[in-house]
């Protein structure tokens, strides 16, 4: 399987402070992961600090 993460890095939030931006993203969004199966499918949409929503994770199946 893969997991797949996408995140647009050209909003406000994250134009101010692109690298903390992102680091709060990966911690938060890390963090919440234990509450999903991981399983192909499961995915979510990721919002910045401002609540907007910037991208998504998701997690599909094996590739040939």
């Amino acid at each position: 399987m893969k997991f797949l993460l996408e995140v647009t890095m050209d909003d406000a939030a994250s134009a101010k402070d692109p690298a903390g931006e992102l680091g709060r993203i990966l911690r938060y969004w890390g963090g919440n992961l234990r509450h999903y199966a991981l399983r192909p499918g499961d995915g979510s949409v990721i919002y910045d600090s401002e609540y907007r929503e910037v991208g998504r994770w998701s997690v599909a199946g094996q590739t040939e």
